[in-house]
């Protein structure tokens, strides 16, 4: 018996299960909850909308986020075992969820974004830290 092949990522209601299933690994893991919930104190309810407008715009053309999502990060006390939990768990989700070259392209760029992101604010001073 096979089983039905999986979808590709093609719609909003793809995108928020993504989402939604990304960030509930997210606040099940240890190291990054500690970032999200106990240093950052995200507001849940307000950051999972601007998370479908990001990837909806990134995924699917629609140009509905217009935030500046790098600035955001700079205060957070994150190093490379940060970015590489959350590339295993974004990975893990599309894996678990989507199959196809939208699928692989969303990889990509969560590696892109990850790898840049972490250059950028692993070039911060040390002093800047304190």
């Amino acid at each position: 018996m096979t089983s039905p092949a999986m979808p590709d990522i093609e719609t909003e209601a793809d995108i928020r299960l993504l989402v939604d299933s990304f960030y509930d690994a997210v606040n099940q893991d240890e190291l990054l909850s500690a970032v999200f919930n106990g240093f950052a104190h995200v507001d849940w309810a307000r950051h999972l909308p601007v998370m479908y407008d990001f990837w909806s715009s990134v995924l699917l053309g629609t140009s509905r986020y217009k935030g500046r999502p790098f600035a955001k990060h700079i205060p957070l006390p994150v190093g490379a075992a940060h970015f590489q939990r959350w590339l295993q768990l974004f990975f893990q989700t599309v894996d678990a969820h989507f199959r196809g070259p939208k699928a692989e392209d969303t990889k990509a760029r969560a590696l892109s974004i990850a790898s840049m992101f972490e250059h950028r604010l692993t070039q911060r001073s040390p002093l800047s830290l304190l």
